[in-house]
Parts: structure tokens; sequence; C-alpha cells
């Protein structure tokens, strides 16, 4: 036997997985009992199986294909240092995950921003292991940027930000995953498309819901803190990035209009999945006061200028528009202008079986009654029903998608 066969046998030896003293003995037998050639073909079989081995994901791991990702990536902006020397530490940064198609075929990327007590992990995938619209996006030709908000997720929470809150098993599947069955609202018998058939479907023993409950984290509920937070980052982020599309979801709703205001000329469009709201009063849970600045509780840009939000006369309509809709608050004549906002278009989508059914129509004529041009789409004038809060991840979260992407298509030529 050449030297470099016995070279090549010793590195089949050493990788074969085997204690030196085991796969000296086992050396010796099959040495003396089978002949060299029979050992290199075991000893690569069993490497070669073991290898094999690594390179699957076991059964029931969530993977997709990726075949149009060019680059993924991530970042931080924001944040500043606070505290005395020798315990100062960053405080408000935010972290962002890009993804970038082997092919741009959309002219401004798009900024998801997910909602309360969610991280990015929203748009990534869904509960039962599909496609997510991160994936879906890129597809399309976006540039995609993800976030997990300040003090949230893997972006650093501190004491200083503020306390937190998580949400209940019981309450994510009463407002989220099981209305059909838990809502109050009126809407809420209409939820069809959770991604489950288990006997438990949308409730704790439902493994999708098991799933999706798991990536619940906690977040601050105070208003005031979450909205300057989240406004400074994503002005930060712009900064950096460009001009972009910022995408928001529930609680983050009235990030979106913060940010739009803070940095008019960069974002491109706004799309408004089911934001926070209405204005100036919650409905359904409660009918507290909120949002004082009518879609945010900090401040905007009007036309004439606002100091206070006590400036912003209003009144509440003597009728809804509908059954089972809510009485919207709206400015009286003459309305101010949202002086920022009026030059972003803006989109409002809102799902048939969620409790924002009731009221986010409030937020469009807000929005209108401020110069603010928007698209409402209730999802069931468009054919798509069945669907509570949580669209991205329900059963036809990618006809939703594209129902996004379709608008954004037509209106930024």
């Amino acid at each position: 036997m050449g030297r470099s066969a016995v070279v090549g046998a010793d590195a089949l030896w050493s990788n074969s997985g085997l204690a030196p003293a085991a796969a000296a003995k086992l050396r010796g037998t099959m040495n003396a009992n089978w002949g060299f050639g029979a050992i290199l073909f075991a000893v690569w079989a069993g490497t070669a199986a073991a290898a094999d081995g690594n390179r699957s994901v076991p059964a029931g791991i969530p993977v997709d294909a990726v075949t149009n990702l060019a680059q993924h990536g991530y970042f931080y902006v924001g944040g500043h240092y606070e505290g005395a020397p020798g315990s100062d530490i960053m405080a408000g940064q935010m972290y962002v995950e890009v993804l970038v198609p082997k092919k741009v075929r959309r002219p401004y990327p798009l900024v998801l921003i997910h909602g309360a007590a969610q991280t990015a992990t929203n748009w990534t995938g869904t509960p039962d292991g599909r496609k997510g619209w991160a994936d879906w996006l890129v597809e399309q030709g976006y540039i995609v940027y993800l976030v997990d908000q300040p003090a949230r997720g893997r972006s650093a929470w501190h004491p200083s930000d503020g306390a937190l809150r998580a949400f209940s098993a019981t309450q994510v599947a009463t407002r989220f995953t099981a209305t059909e069955l838990l809502g109050s609202w009126p809407q809420a018998k209409l939820h069809t498309q959770w991604p489950s058939d288990h006997p438990n479907k949308g409730r704790p023993g439902d493994p999708v819901f098991d799933a999706f409950y798991a990536t619940q984290v906690e977040y601050i509920p105070a208003a005031v803190p979450a909205q300057t937070l989240n406004r400074d980052a994503g002005a930060a982020l712009l900064d950096r990035i460009g001009p972009a599309i910022v995408l928001t979801h529930s609680q983050s709703g009235a990030f979106g209009w913060l940010i739009g205001d803070a940095r008019p000329d960069k974002v491109k469009a706004i799309v408004a999945l089911e934001p926070s709201g209405p204005p100036f009063q919650e409905a359904v849970f409660s009918t507290d006061k909120a949002r004082a600045w009518g879609p945010t509780d900090i401040a905007l840009t009007y036309d004439p200028s606002v100091k206070d939000p006590s400036e912003l006369t209003i009144e509440q309509q003597a009728e809804p528009d509908g059954p089972n809709l809510v009485a919207c608050w709206q400015q009286k004549a003459p309305a101010r202008k949202l002086a920022h906002l009026q030059r972003i278009p803006v989109m409002i989508a809102t799902s048939e079986a969620s409790y924002h059914a009731v009221y986010d129509h409030c937020t469009s004529r807000y929005l209108a009654q401020a110069g603010v041009k928007n698209t409402f789409v209730r999802l069931a004038d468009k054919g798509i029903h069945g669907n509570g809060h949580m669209i991205m991840i329900e059963k036809n979260s990618l006809e939703i998608a594209k129902l996004v992407d379709d608008w954004l298509v037509a209106t930024l030529k």
C-alpha cells in the first residue's frame, strides 16, 4: 500500500466519529479479515452517512427554500448612552434585519413594523410553518427591512424605558386567534382563517396557537414612551437607508404617522394594517380617552399649528356610519390639516372579523378630514373573508400581501 493511500486511510479513520482506541481496534480487525479496500469503503460509507445526517433538518422544523435572496444582514440604528460612568448603557437602539432580492424590481424598500407584544417574527413565517410576508415580498423584488421595536426582542429593554406588560394566552385567544368563540364584538363570529383544524383551534393546546404564543414578548404599554422611542428610531432608520415605504400593524400604526410626520420626504407611502385607533377614544374593550393628537398620543404637525392637543376642537358623529360600527370623533369645522402627512399616500386595511372592523373607518375619516388622502380597504369588499387581527399569519396571508403589493405598484408608478 502506497504512502498516499495510508495517509488517506488515516484521514478517513480520524473522521469516522469513533473514539481513537475503538477506531484502532476495529481497523485492526477489518484489516486482518477484509482487506484494505473494504476498510476504506466501510469508513467512507459511515462518514458519508454521518455527514448526510447533519445536512438534513428534522421533520416538523419550518423551513422554506430561499431562491430569490441575494443578501441578508442586520444592523442597529438610533440609541444613546445614559447613566454615570461605570454603569453607562445604550438605550433606545433598534434592531433591523435586511433582506435583499437577487433582482430589485420595486422602486422603494419596505420597512415592516410589528405591533404590541410581537417581534419581527410576525413577518418571517407563520406558526403552522408557511412562508411569511418577508420572503414573499423579497420574491416580488422588494428590499425588506424588519425591525424589533426599541425595548423589544433583540432591541434591548432597560428599566429606564418603563414598565412592561405581556398578553396572556387567554387575551391572545380572545382578541386574535379564537374570536369566533370568545370575541365580544359583532364581527367576531365571522372569523374562519386561523390556520388550524385542532379541536382546541386558536387556544392553548392547539399546536399552531402554542407556536404563535411562544413568540409573544413583554412590551411597553404606555403609549407616550413607546411612540417616542419608535418615532425617533424610525426616523434614524430612514436617515440611514433613504426613502422607503413604512408598513405598520396594530400598535405600530401610530408609529407610521409619527415617522411620516418626522420624515415626510423619505416616507414614500404608509400601509397601515389595522392601525391603533380610533382617534381620541378607545372602542370595543373600553371607552377611555386616548390619542389626544387624533391618530397618536404625541405631537403631530398641524396647520394651523397646535402646541397643545386641547387646541383641537372635536365632536362625535350623531350616528355611526352603519350598523355594528362606532360613532367617530372628528374635528369641528374648519379642520386643521396634518401638514406633513398630507404629502404621503396612505392605505388602511381592515379585516372582516377583527375588532378593528368596528372602528378603523374612523381613522380613515379623521385623516381625510385633516387633508390626508387615503385608501380605506375592508378586505371583505375585495372578496377576502374571515380574517382576524393577525392577518399576516392566517391561512390566506399571502393573498393579503398581494393586495398590498398591488396597491403599492399602482400608487408608486
